[in-house]
């Protein structure tokens, strides 16, 4: 398996690595604070992924998905 270093050979760029600095950890809600993140402020083409949901395949590069922890916290971001 090839070595991916986010934002030197990976394909989407620093976006991943952006995205990844403002969500991790932090839960999906209706405002923005210490530990939200305002639903309403991630982009247009976002899907929120929670644990053991069923998902499309399909290849969108500037899709940003949003996978959450069994509490609901953020656990990691891609853009597939």
């Amino acid at each position: 398996m090839p070595l991916v270093v986010p934002g030197i050979n990976s394909n989407d760029g620093s976006k991943t690595e952006e995205w990844t600095n403002k969500l991790v950890g932090k839960k999906i809600g209706a405002s923005s604070d210490a530990t939200t993140f305002a639903k309403a402020d991630l982009p247009e083409e976002t899907r929120v992924i929670e644990p053991g949901s069923m998902v499309t395949k399909d290849f969108r590069p500037n899709r940003l998905n949003v996978h959450l922890k069994e509490d609901g916290t953020v656990s990691h971001v891609n853009h597939q």
